[in-house]
């Protein structure tokens, strides 16, 4: 059996999972049921194996630890400091996923303690250098809002413009103007009237809109 002369290190995926709950961007994190880090939050993740593709040892741990499958998910960056892991040379590919509030049913795995949802100006300290990963996956989202139509993977399979541009300005931290926010989304012609409405409080029913690509993310620029 032929051997290579180099020790190969291992390698992991974790997956940087958001959500837009209760008006606050939010993280989808499990504790560790194990060492290292045993009680601590940390990313979903683990291990890849020899008879699979990154991407699906990304899928599969993601259901295998949290119960979510069918989402968006995309390859973020991959993070080899020699001394991420204490248990041996580890290299991870981290992904981030987005799921619309409507979809989650979590579950927790037999390797992990728990799993829930924290708000990312409340976040607790996190195993690994996974700190540094949420931490690039929160500025890529922010900066693909602009050439793409990611925040569209956060939204129920019916929404209003206003639930629309609230999303936006969650994940900028910012206001937008309502007239200008709408006259440009629409433009984009990614979403389209349902023929439906939903009244808001005392104000005139709004309309109802879908997103016609709505498992692809489309480049808008």
């Amino acid at each position: 059996m032929f051997q290579y002369k180099y020790p190969h290190p291992a390698v992991t995926t974790d997956i940087v999972i958001f959500t837009i709950r209760d008006n606050q961007l939010k993280l989808l994190l499990i504790m560790r049921a194990g060492e290292p880090f045993k009680g601590k939050w940390a990313l979903p993740g683990g291990f890849v194996t020899m008879d699979e593709s990154l991407d699906e040892g990304a899928r599969r741990e993601l259901e295998e630890e949290t119960g979510v499958s069918g989402v968006y998910l995309e390859q973020l960056y991959t993070f080899g400091a020699v001394d991420r892991d204490p248990r041996e040379r580890v290299i991870t590919v981290a992904y981030y996923a987005l799921i619309p509030s409507d979809k989650i049913r979590l579950q927790a795995a037999t390797d992990a303690e728990a799993v829930g949802w924290f708000s990312m100006d409340a976040l607790p300290e996190l195993a690994f250098d996974h700190q540094q990963i949420v931490a690039m996956a929160q500025q890529r989202l922010a900066a693909k809002l602009d050439y793409s139509t990611i925040a569209f993977q956060f939204m129920p399979e019916e929404f209003t413009l206003s639930e629309l541009q609230l999303v936006y300005e969650i994940i900028l931290q910012e206001e937008m103007d309502r007239r200008n926010f709408r006259k440009w989304v629409l433009a984009l012609e990614q979403i389209e009237e349902t023929g439906n409405e939903r009244r808001e409080g005392a104000h005139r029913p709004a309309k109802l809109y879908r997103v016609i690509h709505p498992n692809k993310v489309e480049i808008i620029k």
